[in-house]
């Protein structure tokens, strides 16, 4: 097993100068995607739930010359310190949902240069449908 591992690491440290590429061309952008989402890290006898960090982007429905990429960060958990350092030199829009641990990146006092949210539609229409149910159980409320 530590011979797999051994070469996994390998490969990894073969192909860091191209990762660091791409993550420069990403966070150069005007405007990101942000998202992350769970894995499954496999510990000792058992699985743990981690995170996935991706940062997407795409300026082809802006006619943006730029190609799409995006960048993706492992964590161990989803403290907003991830996304704070994965945006600390990026100064631009971020779409993402409402995620609490966004938000120093968007505070002028904490970020020299704040990012400008952009709130997923998506998540914001939750809200209505929500408000809708309500209506529905308890109606002329």
């Amino acid at each position: 097993m530590s011979t797999l591992a051994d070469q996994v690491g390998h490969g990894t440290f073969a192909v860091m100068p191209l990762f660091h590429l791409i993550e420069r061309h990403v966070l150069a952008a005007e405007r990101l995607h942000g998202d992350d989402t769970t894995i499954r890290i496999l510990a000792k006898g058992k699985c743990t739930t981690g995170r996935i960090w991706t940062y997407v982007r795409d300026d082809r429905p802006f006619a943006g010359p730029a190609p799409p990429a995006a960048v993706y960060y492992a964590s161990s958990d989803r403290r907003g310190e991830h996304p704070q350092k994965h945006l600390a030199a990026f100064a631009g829009i971020l779409q993402a949902d409402c995620y609490n641990g966004f938000e120093p990146l968007f505070d002028p006092q904490k970020k020299v240069l704040p990012i400008t949210p952009a709130f997923c539609f998506a998540h914001a229409r939750r809200g209505f449908f929500e408000l809708a149910d309500i209506e529905k159980k308890c109606p002329g409320r």
